[in-house]
């Protein structure tokens, strides 16, 4: 997609390189199809709010496994793009948009989990209604079409350097046509900007808000642990919700950072490049190029396996689809002993871990 090494892979190169983008691409298209279906399936996870913003993200990261992955691997593998002119800008579009998808939805999450960890239950509720939820989905979805679709097929990206496009589209020595996305410096800021350095700001804000009330109910946990030892040496707890929610908002902040953390270092070279290579006459090399670009799209695979190992109830999800309905990883009925902590809702919306 974009500029080509034009320097060719040898055979065990090509090898090794198609396993590991067969695996990247597999694991993105099973991942992502495993959240999707388990949020589907089942009941608990489809009453938190959160788990719509990251259906429609394993949404986005499907499409780029099935839409965009297998066409760049194919080029990267055979050194040549057969389908045409046309259906390159189509593909790069579709990659475009669905790479700044995943980051605003990203973004979205965090505003979620801000609202819903610094706020009280009433202001949240009021703030993430189903409208407005609908509303931020379709942002997430319409924004990106207005620096893919749009420019890219316009051909806005690519004015003022329309003949170093050309050059680098064919390669006379080897008798190929590269599928070239080469942007001006006015289109790689602004798409950089939009796509990754604004929403990436809006995530660290949020983030580091939900840290500091983090610590704080920490400390709040700690009084409450003190408060609830009397003297004769029994434990009694004189409010043990509110110590498991301080503790579950804790721990879903973290898993949300650590999430947010992977995307940030898959793409943030990408982006760094995006905007420097212009402004030093497009020298990047090639397959610095394409490392940055794949190691991008190895976070479209790799947010299924975080929720898996660090959410215990899309853990248990995943499992039961696994072992196609195991009763040994069902929730408790509501008739048993004891109602699982992981039935707790937060605020109306809750990341249960434990």
């Amino acid at each position: 997609v974009l500029p080509s090494s034009s320097e060719g892979f040898g055979v065990a190169e090509r090898i090794v390189l198609l396993t590991f983008i067969s695996a990247v691409i597999l694991m993105a298209i099973l991942g992502n199809l495993l959240v999707m279906v388990a949020v589907c399936r089942d009941r608990q996870l489809r009453k938190i709010k959160t788990n719509y913003f990251i259906v429609s993200l394993a949404f986005a990261d499907l499409l780029v496994s099935v839409l965009v992955m297998p066409f760049g691997a194919i080029e990267l593998v055979q050194d040549n793009w057969i389908y045409g002119e046309m259906f390159c800008l189509v593909r790069t579009s579709l990659d475009v948009l669905l790479t700044t998808a995943s980051i605003l939805h990203l973004c979205c999450i965090s505003l979620d989990r801000y609202y819903a960890i610094c706020c009280q239950p009433l202001v949240y509720r009021n703030k993430m209604t189903p409208l407005r939820i609908a509303v931020m989905l379709g942002g997430c979805w319409v924004i990106p079409t207005f620096i893919s679709f749009l420019p890219i097929m316009q051909g806005w990206n690519s004015i003022g350097i329309i003949d170093l496009i050309q050059q680098r589209q064919f390669n006379k020595a080897s008798n190929s046509t590269y599928c070239i996305f080469m942007v001006n410096k006015p289109y790689a800021i602004t798409c950089s900007v939009v796509a990754f350095y604004i929403p990436f700001l809006l995530m660290v804000l949020a983030y580091y808000r939900i840290y500091v009330t983090a610590r704080e109910h920490a400390r709040q946990i700690r009084v409450l642990q003190r408060a609830g030892a009397p003297a004769d040496g029994r434990q009694h707890h004189p409010d043990q919700h509110s110590t498991h929610r301080m503790k579950t908002e804790t721990k879903a902040a973290k898993t949300l950072c650590i999430i947010m953390g992977c995307f940030c270092l898959c793409w943030a070279p990408f982006f760094v490049t995006n905007i420097v290579d212009p402004f030093i006459s497009y020298t990047v090399p090639g397959k610095l190029w394409t490392a940055f670009l794949w190691l991008g799209y190895i976070n479209s695979g790799l947010n299924p396996f975080l929720y898996a190992f660090l959410n215990k109830s899309f853990r248990r999800a995943f499992l039961i689809i696994l072992c196609c309905g195991d009763e040994r990883y069902r929730r408790p009925s509501i008739l048993g002993q004891t109602v699982p902590c992981s039935t707790t809702t937060i605020n109306g919306s809750t990341h249960v871990l434990r």
